[in-house]
């Protein structure tokens, strides 16, 4: 039996409301380091092997986790959110500063467009989720415990419940919904999990 834990990190200076300089370095508020700590104390037994986004706020609330069980290992993998707009001008801009390029971004619809410099497409988010999948498959450790982002830890759901088969316009509006309805609050998530290995993955139920 194989068990991945997919867990949103704590919750953020960004989603509490305030201006971020960058994607990558944006830190946990108090709540967020108490969100990590809950998630850490959740955990019976330590899991075989810790994973993280290399950004901050995924880095810190697995930190709970580490320090609770200091001899598992943990590993960083590319398993961080998905940058769609220009990092440049998103300087020092809030979310909801934001949500006009959000908006216009989404409705282009087209999952090969980059913003600028710095920012991925639809199509290279979607092919890093695919390969988290990928790897997990071919790891040996039977317990996994996976801090990463809302967006990316959908991605995965998508990819697993839905199977799309081509990434076009369709494709990437139909993500869009379901990122929408099934959002992950911080700290939440979901399991996957397989009887044998090369089995279809089986979605659990989402713990919220």
């Amino acid at each position: 039996m194989q068990r991945v834990r997919f867990v949103r990190h704590g919750e953020s200076a960004a989603n509490a409301g305030h201006p971020s300089r960058d994607h990558e370095s944006i830190p946990l508020t108090a709540l967020g380091l108490h969100q990590a700590q809950t998630v850490a104390r959740s955990l019976s037994t330590a899991p075989d092997l810790i994973v993280a986004s290399p950004f901050a706020r995924a880095q810190d609330t697995a930190l709970a986790t580490a320090t609770a069980f200091p001899c598992a290992p943990v590993e960083t993998w590319p398993i961080q959110e998905f940058t769609y707009l220009e990092p440049t001008r998103c300087v020092d801009t809030t979310v909801a500063q934001r949500k006009g390029w959000v908006d216009e971004y989404w409705l282009k619809a087209d999952p090969a467009h980059r913003d600028g410099c710095g920012a991925e497409s639809f199509l290279d988010f979607v092919a890093r989720a695919q390969a988290c999948i990928y790897r997990i498959a071919e790891h040996s450790a039977a317990e996994i415990i996976i801090f990463s982002h809302g967006q990316f830890l959908n991605a995965i759901a998508w990819l697993l419940e839905t199977k799309p088969q081509i990434i076009d316009g369709r494709a990437m509006a139909d993500w869009r919904r379901y990122e929408i309805d099934n959002h992950i609050p911080n700290c939440f998530g979901f399991s996957i999990s397989r009887s044998v290995p090369y089995a279809p993955w089986a979605l659990g139920k989402r713990n919220y």
